[in-house]
């Protein structure tokens, strides 16, 4: 029966000094100069009900957006790595380069079009464009002989491009959007006339553009690319550079969506920058709000903080129980051909590929890991089947570390913040050795000591070194020598060598078995121990199968009692189970 906390009538004020809320001080830096991204207003906005039930459809630019931004960009063949890992990796659509820009880029669009094996048929590559004739001719050209493709074309429409950068108006920004699909239309009738080719348009700057002005700019290329059933149009809204919340961009996807024509003959993409530090949360919110489609780049490389990281959202779905359609399960040769072939580190906190990511170093977080695993195991035994097929549930792990090719070798690591919990992890994990509760809170604490004064990481070998030198390798002031077992008085009695301080004596004892016949027999020697405690178990199995013994102790007398444990290991377990008394009658 459950009862529910009564306050007594008079409740007296705690006896503790209460803590006012901190006073902010001034920053003194320069915040007036700039000034807050004004939002569009959407009342009636729906995205926030909706939920994210499948993947959209990926664009990986690594090839053009990545690598235009890199200090030393791709030579041919590291792109043409980066290429084949996307297209193993499941990608089908793929900016391969700005062929218009260089004679290397054209080069390389070129190498892949002339390679009837680099393309699968499932495979759109994609090349950019600004919107002038000769850059369109050239970025056509380069098509040539490709099986399917998309030209991407752009051009700015915010205020401040139009006015600083390009000094046109309004209708001068609509009149060239319309004009460069015309020369797109142009050149692929010219270049491209039996192949299937799409078309992307990008008013630059979305999100600094009003959003009715840029429905209007579509609305315009649409009116000269005519999209049909057959004839679908890609309407990329960039955040090119991230000026606002999330949910600022939803509303803008929203009411893009609602309001642009033609809507069933549009993908709706988008291509979020990071300058916030939110492009992940933009590109969900902005799939919630009606878009089809996502540009990024692996790792989240492009130009300054760089483009959304498509492994973290790919990712973010398969933790929800969705397929994300791209194949992340050997998560460390993806990071290590990304790595070779753009020369930057993924940083170790890098969401789900990091090599931190699936650590822990706390001791109540390695406690919880280590007991969500041994819940798994349990739950797995239950249902007759292993780990990788039931529910994945652990504490402080979103996803199975193996299920991108981990192990659970590096989850748990040991420093100076570690707690038991991960310390009898790795014990158990690395070394079979399974530590009662009490000992687990003994040898945390001798861990932690060793980690302070050293101030790094305690690695599972040095994990082992400490616990070795402190439970296993004591043999003074005394050590085991020959011991004989038998039975006396209806009882069993222990005969046994010993080296005490460097001198030899024999002793004798009985008990109700061989510990507590040893136990009485020490006290011949000046020891004074009872055993509080007792465990054992198998370390390996077979004929030559070793056992550990763990034996908690009460030594000395008086005032000069001391609770310690000792650790015995051997073949024999009767063996083992002397050397744990040994053991910590050796630490007192």
């Amino acid at each position: 029966m459950s009862t529910t906390f009564q306050p007594p009538k008079s409740f007296a004020a705690p006896h503790v000094c209460g803590l006012s809320q901190p006073v902010a001080t001034p920053s003194g830096m320069n915040y007036e100069r700039y000034q807050p991204f004004h939002p569009m207003s959407l009342p009636d906005r729906t995205w926030p009900d909706q939920r994210i039930t499948k993947a959209p459809r990926w664009l990986s630019t690594d090839l053009r957006d990545g690598n235009q931004a890199l200090i030393d960009p791709m030579t041919p063949a590291r792109k043409r790595k980066m290429f084949d890992l996307l297209v193993k990796m499941g990608y089908k659509e793929i900016e391969i380069g700005f062929p218009s820009a260089s004679q290397t880029e054209w080069d390389f669009v070129r190498s892949l079009i002339e390679d009837p094996e680099a393309i699968p048929d499932d495979v759109v590559i994609s090349v950019l464009t600004q919107a002038r004739e000769d850059l369109i001719d050239r970025t056509v050209q380069s098509l040539v002989g490709a099986k399917r493709a998309t030209v991407h074309m752009y051009n700015a429409t915010a205020e401040l491009f139009r006015r600083v950068v390009f000094h046109t108006t309004q209708q001068g920004t609509i009149d060239l959007a319309q004009q460069g699909t015309r020369w797109v239309i142009d050149a692929i009738e010219k270049y491209l006339p039996d192949t299937p080719v799409g078309y992307e348009y990008s008013p630059e700057i979305f999100t600094q553009t009003p959003t009715d002005y840029a429905i209007e700019v579509c609305d315009r290329v649409m009116d000269v690319w005519q999209p049909d059933d057959e004839r679908e149009i890609i309407l990329n809204l960039p955040a090119t550079v991230e000026m606002s919340t999330p949910n600022t961009y939803a509303d803008q996807i929203e009411y893009f969506s609602r309001n642009i024509s033609h809507r069933d003959n549009v993908c709706i993409s988008m291509h979020c920058h990071n300058d916030r530090g939110c492009a992940v949360a933009a590109s969900e919110l902005g799939q919630m709000a009606g878009a089809q489609r996502v540009e990024g780049c692996l790792f989240g490389h492009g130009e300054r903080t760089g483009n959304v990281d498509l492994v973290t959202l790919g990712m973010n779905l398969f933790s929800q129980g969705i397929d994300p359609m791209i194949d992340f399960s050997d998560m460390d040769t993806i990071r290590r051909t990304v790595e070779y072939c753009t020369g930057m580190p993924v940083p170790a906190r890098s969401p789900y590929a990091g090599d931190l990511v699936y650590t822990a170093f706390s001791g109540s977080h390695q406690d919880a890991i280590k007991k969500g695993l041994e819940d798994l195991e349990t739950r797995a035994r239950a249902e007759g089947t292993s780990i990788h097929k039931i529910r994945w549930e652990a504490p402080y792990l979103p996803v199975d570390p193996q299920d991108v090719g981990r192990t659970y070798e590096a989850v748990i690591r040991v420093n100076s913040q570690s707690g038991k919990g991960g310390m009898a992890y790795l014990m158990k994990a690395d070394h079979h050795l399974e530590l009662p509760r009490r000992l687990q809170m003994e040898f945390s604490g001798v861990v932690q000591a060793r980690a302070d004064d050293s101030g790094h990481e305690v690695t599972s070998p040095v994990l082992w070194d400490i616990f070795d030198s402190e439970y296993l390798r004591r043999d003074t002031p005394f050590k085991l020598g020959e011991f004989t077992v038998g039975a006396a008085h209806g009882q069993t009695q222990i005969t046994a060598d010993l080296d005490v301080r460097g001198k030899q004596t024999t002793v004798t004892g009985e008990g109700n078995g061989p510990l507590s016949a040893f136990i009485d027999a020490l006290g011949q020697v000046g020891a004074h121990v009872r055993v509080l405690d007792y465990t054992e178990h198998a370390l390996t199995s077979g004929g030559d199968a070793y056992a550990a013994a763990y034996v908690e102790c009460e030594v000395g007398e008086g005032d000069n009692t001391q609770v310690l444990w000792g650790v015995g290991i051997d073949p024999d377990i009767t063996t083992a189970t002397l050397k744990a008394a040994l053991s910590a009658l050796d630490r007192a």
